[in-house]
């Protein structure tokens, strides 16, 4: 009864825990804190494995601390003059790239000189495979007033997803470049970044909303310039379904309920090919030809050098170049190889599969060593299968819940399991050491007990005394009434005696009609006094034979006490066995 009483209790309090964890808010971010952490690890290790490899076509001019030093040296300043773009961009499109992007934002400067962002324009235009980048934010309208943009530069998004809104990638205003920039192409992406609460940039969003419209990301606007042209796929509206996933011909894109797509790393900054942009300058000023050739490659402007701010924190890298996550951005996108995040259900699910399995070793293997042993192996392949899972079919599955869940249950089921066999040692110790019958302590308890009160009070120097009880005539009273009515009077003289000594004091069936009474730390003349008052309620008491017939019943005891009676159990039990017998003698119902 017990048993089914505690399972009862532990499957309730699991299962509101489980209901708890997922509807509270709070805990909910804290284990999202250390879900991404393990994401983190499982990234780390997939990219030390040397599974997935960068995409070599995807190259990086890096405006890196060796090229702002040679253009501070060079020019006088930063930012590099813009015609100098327009050149570096006539240089490699000589080389037939398949796109170049500028992860800069070509704002308008007071030191440009004449006629520069013009030039740059010019060459925006002059080319379809020309990228660049403006960035939304949320600055004050008071600061700055909310630009315009063309109809052109935005993309028409349908979402049937229930768990996906953009209310975090929602902006009232935009940092504008060059008009003219706008006015000469449709390659201009958005750069904003979604970051989690550490700081850390696990995915990026594929679009954002400005003025009630979509536009999409820089990387995306890139990658999709090279699907078209590689696979002729150029959808007119953009859907993600009701599993939150955007469709794009065969490629499936999972976005996260904050609008993000979670990025699958290549490796630590410096994955892809880069080239010092002072290297190209250089070759322009010099009318040479750098040895690197741009043949069919992806190209990526960006700022690698420490000192022009543009670093992020990734779950690879403390120190990521912007410009890497681009590339990084594009590379899944072409690959296919955005990450896809479980459904947080199969994930609770997963977690009461292995928690109720492990309730399960926990109740029925006996070796604690062997349950240990069997839920660590248990966790340890599940976490195997989490990370074997993403490294190998691109899937993120929680493994804190279903650890966590794991945890409580081992903890709670050992506890459970250990009131249990407590109860059960109890009981099983209850019926060796207790008669039957009167529910009293058994002769076998009362020899340890005399063997233990004979030790403490030798040690101690205490007295304890020892009482023996006879019902009188009780053999008689058997044949006269029935062994019925004689059982019924042994277990009413037994509880009489209970109720009237000490909770201290031990009272055990001797055997057969006798049962004693040890009384620790008493002397001789207080147990002579208890057994003249309990031989005195005895006398008093009318006793049920059974429903219809009552008895007078009367006793006679013995005394003993330790040390003037004897020195070892047998001696004080054969001491008081005389004084009962002296009792019985005088003519019963006596004490002495």
């Amino acid at each position: 009864m017990l048993k089914k009483i505690l399972y009862t209790i532990w499957i309730a309090v699991f299962l509101l825990f489980v209901i708890y964890t997922a509807k509270n808010t709070n805990f909910n971010t804290f284990l999202n804190a250390v879900e991404n952490k393990t994401f983190d690890l499982r990234q780390s290790m997939i990219i030390k494995s040397g599974y997935k490899k960068a995409d070599k076509d995807i190259v990086i001019v890096a405006i890196d601390d060796a090229s702002y030093e040679y253009i501070l040296d060079k020019y006088g300043e930063w930012p590099l003059p813009r015609d100098m773009y327009a050149k570096l961009i006539d240089y490699i499109e000589a080389q037939n790239p398949k796109s170049i992007a500028f992860d800069l934002m070509f704002v308008k400067s007071i030191k440009t000189k004449p006629g520069a962002d013009e030039t740059l324009a010019a060459a925006f235009k002059k080319y379809d495979n020309i990228y660049t980048a403006m960035n939304f934010d949320n600055q004050s309208v008071e600061l700055r007033k909310p630009v315009e943009l063309p109809e052109r530069l935005s993309v028409n998004v349908t979402n049937y997803s229930q768990n996906i809104d953009f209310d975090s990638l929602s902006f009232q205003n935009c940092r504008a470049i060059l008009p003219e920039i706008i006015k000469a192409t449709n390659n201009i992406g958005m750069i904003n970044v979604s970051r989690a609460e550490d700081g850390i940039l696990r995915k990026m969003p594929i679009f954002v909303k400005y003025q009630g419209k979509f536009y999409p990301q820089l990387a995306f606007k890139v990658g999709m310039g090279i699907i078209q042209e590689e696979e002729g796929y150029k959808p007119q509206e953009f859907i993600i379904d009701r599993s939150s996933n955007l469709l794009l011909n065969n490629r499936k894109i999972f976005i996260d309920e904050d609008g993000g797509a979670i990025l699958n790393w290549y490796g630590p900054t410096g994955t892809y090919q880069q080239i010092s942009m002072f290297r190209l300058i250089r070759a322009i000023e010099n009318g040479t030809k750098d040895s690197y050739n741009f043949q069919n490659k992806i190209v990526y402007f960006g700022t690698t050098a420490a000192s022009l701010f543009d670093i992020k924190t990734t779950p690879v890298a403390k120190v990521y170049p912007g410009v890497e996550v681009q590339a990084t951005y594009i590379n899944n996108l072409l690959d296919n190889n955005f990450i896809s995040k479980v459904d947080k259900w199969v994930t609770v699910l997963a977690g009461i599969i292995l928690a109720v399995i492990t309730g399960y070793l926990v109740i029925t293997i006996d070796s604690a060593a062997i349950v240990t042993l069997s839920f660590v192996s248990m966790y340890s392949v599940y976490i195997m299968f989490a990370y074997f899972i993403m490294k190998y079919h691109n899937l993120w599955i929680g493994i804190v819940y279903p650890l966590m869940l794991g945890l409580i249950v081992f903890v709670s089921a050992f506890v459970i399991k250990y009131i249990i066999k407590s109860r059960d040692f109890e009981q099983q110790y209850l019926l060796a050491t207790t008669d039957g019958l009167t529910e009293l302590y058994n002769h076998r308890y009362f020899q340890e007990q005399m063997k233990m009160q004979v030790e403490q009070s030798k040690r101690y120097e205490t007295a304890f005394s020892l009482i023996i009880i006879d019902i009188d005539f009780f053999k008689k009273f058997n044949d006269t009434f029935g062994h019925q009515a004689g059982d019924a009077v042994l277990r009413q003289v037994a509880q009489l005696l209970k109720q009237n000594v000490r909770a201290t004091d031990i009272v055990c069936r001797y055997g057969g009609e006798e049962m004693s009474i040890i009384l620790p730390n008493t002397s001789k003349e207080v147990s002579v006094s208890t057994a003249e008052k309990i031989c005195k309620r005895v006398a008093s008491k009318r006793f049920k034979l059974n429903n219809h017939m009552e008895s007078n019943v009367t006793i006679s005891l013995g005394v003993a006490s330790f040390p003037e009676d004897g020195q070892t159990p047998s001696e004080i039990i054969d001491a008081a066995d005389k004084r009962l017998y002296q009792s019985k003698h005088n003519g019963r119902n006596q004490v002495n």
